[in-house]
């Protein structure tokens, strides 16, 4: 059995003579090593301050020139390893972004389901039919009258309700559904259900918000954001549902979140940014664009300044402020440019289209009407000898109605009418 002391220390442990001895021996060369080593010490100290003295430089002084000597050696080696892995990466940064986009998408898949133009009823019985028509089709008269949309009874039992206004189209489906229950199915009947489906509206719409807010992984908002997402149900751009949009756009907007291995608060940032881009859109009792509407609105209810910036810089109005905004146009610009996401037949473009000028066009005094930006804009310009300024304002009041009544449209439309009074004179010939 040994025994060790550091240097310096004395081992004294119990036992015999022999064992007394061994350890003074052992105590007399750690002795010696110690002052060997002290030795070697001073020595290497004595060298360093001649090749000090020598060389003219201090122990920092050297090790600096070794450094940069090295630095240069090998600067050219360093220079080509970055410019390669540089090329590396480059030549990959598509393939890495395509496999990002590709992934998103693939998370981006909804079975949130919308009609776009036309919503079905089916019937119980061939005898529900007839009570629909009524007497000489008062019923249906009455029925059309009341939801502005139109009735097609087809064969067999299904019943067609059509209009390009899908609000309007949800309330009377579920107004011909209570009607069909209900089996009293008469004029003034059809208007007091259809009067009580209306005032219902509000509960739909925040059923038709939970579901989308579910969806995208959002929850405990303010009943008047959930109210207002659930008009997304029933909004639609070009062919593409708001809400089957949203949702999409959700989904890929927080997979690439996840791919870029973000935090989980700005993950979250991204996911209110992605629900919340379009508000605007379905807020049709104020004017202005629908980015504009929709900064207005989320700024009333505090919501996060990274969220409300994502809305407002979506159409790149602004600069990018964040990487949320990013990825929210992004998101955004997946989900609506992909095959098939929008579409619209040019006849239904123009026929809408035309329908506006028409209708605006109707009424005395007006000489010409444009509708821009797919209906939304309407310029009409009126005849000054026969329309006064003071006529004016009373004009577009009147368009706007006949609008709000006949026209098909979703959102909201602009009249802007122009009275312009000219004097022209010409010079004689000399």
């Amino acid at each position: 059995m040994g025994f060790y002391s550091p240097p310096g220390k004395k081992v004294t442990p119990p036992g015999s003579d022999q064992a007394d001895t061994l350890l003074n021996e052992i105590n007399d060369r750690l002795d010696q090593l110690e002052k060997a080593r002290e030795e070697i010490q001073h020595l290497r100290e004595e060298y360093l301050d001649k090749l000090a003295a020598v060389s003219g430089l201090t122990k920092e002084e050297a090790k600096k020139i070794l450094l940069d000597e090295a630095g240069k050696s090998y600067a050219a080696d360093l220079a080509k390893l970055v410019e390669q892995t540089r090329q590396d990466y480059q030549s990959r940064a598509s393939e890495m972004a395509r496999e990002i986009i590709v992934s998103a998408m693939l998370h981006g898949a909804t079975d949130y389901t919308a009609e776009y133009t036309v919503s079905t009823v089916t019937l119980p019985d061939e005898s529900v039919k007839g009570s629909i028509i009524g007497k000489e089709g008062r019923n249906i008269a009455m029925f059309e009258k009341a939801t502005g949309v139109e009735m097609e009874i087809e064969e067999g039992n299904t019943i067609r309700l059509s209009s390009f206004d899908s609000l309007r189209r949800e309330i009377a489906r579920r107004s011909l559904e209570f009607l069909i229950k209900d089996g009293r199915i008469q004029p003034s009947r059809i208007e007091e259900v259809v009067a009580q489906t209306k005032k219902q509206l509000d509960t739909y719409l925040i059923d038709e918000g939970r579901k989308i807010c579910a969806a995208c992984g959002v929850y405990n908002l303010h009943p008047d954001l959930i109210a207002l997402i659930g008009r997304y149900r029933f909004r639609f751009s070009y062919g593409q549902n708001l809400g089957i949009h949203t949702i999409e756009e959700t989904k890929i907007g927080v997979q690439i979140a996840h791919e870029l291995d973000l935090s989980e608060e700005l993950t979250q940032m991204v996911r209110l940014g992605c629900l919340l881009h379009d508000i605007g859109k379905v807020i049709t009792e104020e004017e202005g664009t629908h980015v504009q509407l929709g900064v207005q609105f989320l700024k009333k209810y505090e919501m996060p300044d990274m969220v409300v910036s994502a809305v407002a810089e979506h159409h790149e109005d602004k600069p990018f402020s964040s990487v949320v905004s990013r990825i929210v146009w992004v998101a955004d610009a997946i989900s609506g440019s992909r095959p098939g996401a929008r579409y619209e037949p040019h006849e239904t473009y123009v026929k809408r289209l035309q329908q506006i000028e028409d209708l605006s066009k109707s009424f005395p005094g007006v000489a010409e009407v444009y509708a821009f930006q797919a209906g939304r804009d309407v310029r009409v310009i009126v005849k000054p000898e026969i329309i006064s300024d003071a006529e004016l304002t009373l004009l577009v009041s009147k368009i706007r109605q006949e609008l709000e009544k006949h026209a098909q449209y979703v959102g909201q439309i602009k009249i802007t009418a122009i009275r312009e009074v000219r004097a022209t004179d010409i010079t004689k010939a000399k």
